[in-house]
């Protein structure tokens, strides 16, 4: 029998035993997760037995479920393996056997190992001169949801280190203290060479190593930070490449391994990167007692995340100084008609950011919950999301999307009552 539904099964027989305990219920120890309610208390026997076995759930079978039905499969299977702790870290791929490309400034696609990242910094001409941007992709390249995101962040990145200069939009914003800017001229800056940043783009293929729901579920997500994390030193120290100018960002379960990969540059060189995006970051199934596991502020100097399936393949868990949640911490966003399409849609929304021209295509403003937003009594000043993020922000920060590209309502939003906002409790509607 697979695991996860023989724990689920004894889970359900002990809740049962424990509700005809003349001396109280059963109470789980150790996390809050074990301290809430019993499996048997929204979930039938018969139920905990009809879940479908872990190998059985992958990305193709959450694409054919209604958002709503993938979300609550995924909650109920890891909420029951994190009650019966059925999980330990026990996989972490060497960087030898994950595959990554670079993107030249001459467009060109160079294809290698990680471990031979640092050589291949080497041999390129200004790499530690110019902006580094490396992706985590947290899920594997099996479906053309996921592999149309990742396309269309490169090409993002493609149009911004390598293509043309956008042409002026002539788009007028608000600022905080009222003043109307025109965009355009900041795009003429860019167009005549002045401000048109150029770089390159490493993009991990994390995710294709994670080729059976052991390997996912299993992963230890810490040692494969390290990993990383011990590769981005060589690059610092062979390169020439300051820290200063690397921005690490991590889709899914990829955004987790960025963190614990700041964590250990910063052990090892006494400095911090410079930002980590995280893109819907993903539950983690396996902890070790007592570890930090996965993204959180202080892993660089400024760290931010979009959260687009918070109730769904997402985690509700704070991850940044800056957490955006588009129309709120929800199962999904507009648009997407599955968990999987809903996770990655955070990977287009922050391509979108980068193309030139876009970059406050994202307006956003704090607030607790999605009433709060739509009542306009959000707090602090307007933050854009993606590539434009401010660094000097934190908190919680809901925005509106549109369910169709382009995804940003670069018109203003309202004007919000001013007070901070960091990290406040979640508001839920009933």
């Amino acid at each position: 029998m697979n695991p996860l539904r023989t724990v689920c099964l004894l889970m359900g027989i002990l809740a049962l035993a424990s509700a005809n305990n003349p001396k109280g219920p059963m109470r789980w120890s150790a996390n809050s997760i074990k301290n809430s309610l019993k499996p048997t208390d929204w979930l039938s026997v018969s139920q905990l037995e009809s879940l479908p076995s872990m190998n059985s759930v992958n990305l193709k079978s959450l694409e054919q479920m209604p958002l709503q039905e993938g979300a609550d499969l995924i909650n109920k299977m890891y909420h029951l393996s994190q009650a019966g702790e059925v999980f330990q870290p026990k996989f972490a791929p060497k960087p030898r056997d994950i595959n990554c490309y670079l993107i030249t400034p001459e467009n060109q696609k160079l294809n290698f190992k990680l471990n031979e990242l640092p050589r291949i910094a080497e041999q390129q001409n200004n790499f530690g001169n110019q902006e580094v941007t490396i992706f985590i992709a947290g899920l594997p390249q099996q479906t053309e949801t996921v592999k149309k995101a990742t396309r269309k962040l490169v090409q993002a990145y493609m149009q911004r280190y390598n293509g043309p200069a956008p042409e002026p939009l002539n788009v007028k914003y608000e600022s905080a203290s009222n003043e109307q800017i025109n965009v355009g001229s900041s795009e003429e800056e860019w167009k005549n060479g002045s401000k048109k940043p150029s770089g390159n783009l490493v993009v991990i293929e994390f995710g294709n190593v994670l080729s059976t729901a052991n390997e996912y579920t299993g992963l230890d997500v810490e040692q494969a930070g390290i990993e990383i994390g011990n590769v981005l030193v060589q690059l610092t120290d062979k390169a020439n490449v300051p820290q200063e100018i690397i921005h690490v960002i991590g889709s899914h379960v990829g955004a987790h391994v960025a963190g614990a990969a700041g964590r250990q540059f910063t052990r090892q060189t006494g400095h911090q990167l410079r930002r980590i995006t995280g893109l819907d970051p993903s539950k983690i199934y396996a902890h070790q007692s007592g570890a930090v596991t996965g993204l959180a502020r202080g892993d660089a100097e400024f760290v931010d995340a979009i959260h687009t399936s918070a109730y769904g393949m997402g985690t509700t868990v704070r991850c940044g100084d800056a957490d955006f949640y588009p129309n709120g911490p929800n199962e999904g966003v507009p648009g997407a008609d599955n968990v999987v399409e809903a996770n990655v849609r955070a990977i287009r929304y922050f391509a979108e950011s980068v193309v030139p021209g876009n970059e406050r295509n994202f307006p956003a403003v704090g607030a607790t919950s999605w009433e709060e937003f739509k009542q306009q009594n959000g707090y602090g000043k307007r933050v854009y999301m993606g590539i434009n993020t401010d660094y000097d922000v934190e908190g919680d920060f809901i925005l509106q999307v549109n369910a169709k590209s382009p995804f940003g309502r670069s018109a203003p939003v309202q004007k919000q009552q001013n007070r901070r906002n960091i990290h406040k409790p979640w508001k839920m509607s009933a």
